[in-house]
């Protein structure tokens, strides 16, 4: 593996790609139960994220009822925290690991079964991270009860699980492209600044237009089931995280991991 001069303050792309060859190894040989709890972390971080978004960007009705594009920007600008907690304090995400293990698996330092292993494990753990924040910190103690809030979280599960199958899998497609984008700009740099700043507009972007992402979806339509709308578990999962997640995996893993090995790291290439 290559070595940066530690006073380059960012990172090429081309860098970026190699260095998610060695970031990959070692996700791939955590052990088991560092892996999950890393994975529980990031999916109560990423919950922190949803519940933040929900507060400020559906907490002033009276100015975004007129401007519906400001509370798509206040749910968006807050969000990106969840990933920020991610990245710099250390958790493990599916969506990212959807494009942070591509390059490794491609130059067969493990294999894509170790591959398939990551990103199940850590897709469930996340979903344990986000259910544990959202019924015993969110839903045990009220926050969401009071409207605006209430009302919105209940619309907000409910729309989520009545788009089509092939729409939520395409904005899965474009949320996990832009996560995995935001997490290449947060391994260009060096400092916790550049980190965040760079993890902040990918992720705000995407929130913003209203993509699909699987991990976010595990804090809002449980949060929105808790609060009582009418959604079962089963329409939960069929209609909204199957669809995410496949789109999740070929926003990130293609369009981010397998794009930039090709162009980057790709041997004879």
């Amino acid at each position: 593996m290559e070595q940066f001069p530690d006073t380059q303050p960012t990172l090429s792309p081309a860098e970026i790609t190699l260095l998610t060859r060695k970031i990959g190894s070692k996700k791939v040989n955590q052990p088991f139960r560092k892996l999950l709890v890393l994975g529980f972390l990031a999916g109560a971080y990423i919950a922190m994220g949803g519940l933040l978004s929900v507060l400020i960007g559906s907490g002033f009705p009276e100015w975004t009822q007129a401007n519906p594009g400001l509370q798509k920007l206040l749910a968006g600008a807050t969000f990106p925290v969840g990933l920020i907690l991610v990245v710099i304090a250390g958790a493990e995400l599916f969506t990212g690991n959807n494009a942070t293990l591509i390059s490794g698996a491609f130059h067969k330092q493990y294999s894509w079964g170790a591959v398939l292993r990551n990103w199940t494990l850590v897709w469930l753990a996340n979903f344990a991270g986000a259910l544990f924040f959202s019924y015993f910190l969110i839903y045990l103690t009220g926050i969401l009860d009071p409207d605006p809030w209430h009302t919105a979280i209940i619309q907000i599960a409910q729309a989520k699980t009545a788009l089509p199958w092939h729409v939520v899998f395409l904005k899965g497609i474009g949320a996990n492209w832009l996560v995995c984008l935001a997490v290449w700009l947060g391994l260009a740099s060096r400092s916790a600044a550049g980190k965040m700043l760079g993890l902040w507009f990918p992720v705000m972007c995407f929130v913003a237009i209203g993509f699909e992402h699987s991990i976010a979806n595990m804090f809002y339509i449980p949060s929105g089931i808790f609060q009582g709308a009418d959604v079962s578990w089963v329409s939960c999962l069929r209609d909204n995280l199957i669809p995410a997640t496949l789109g999740n995996i070929a926003g990130g893993g293609f369009f981010v991991g397998t794009l930039y090995w090709y162009v980057y790291a790709r041997k004879n290439g």
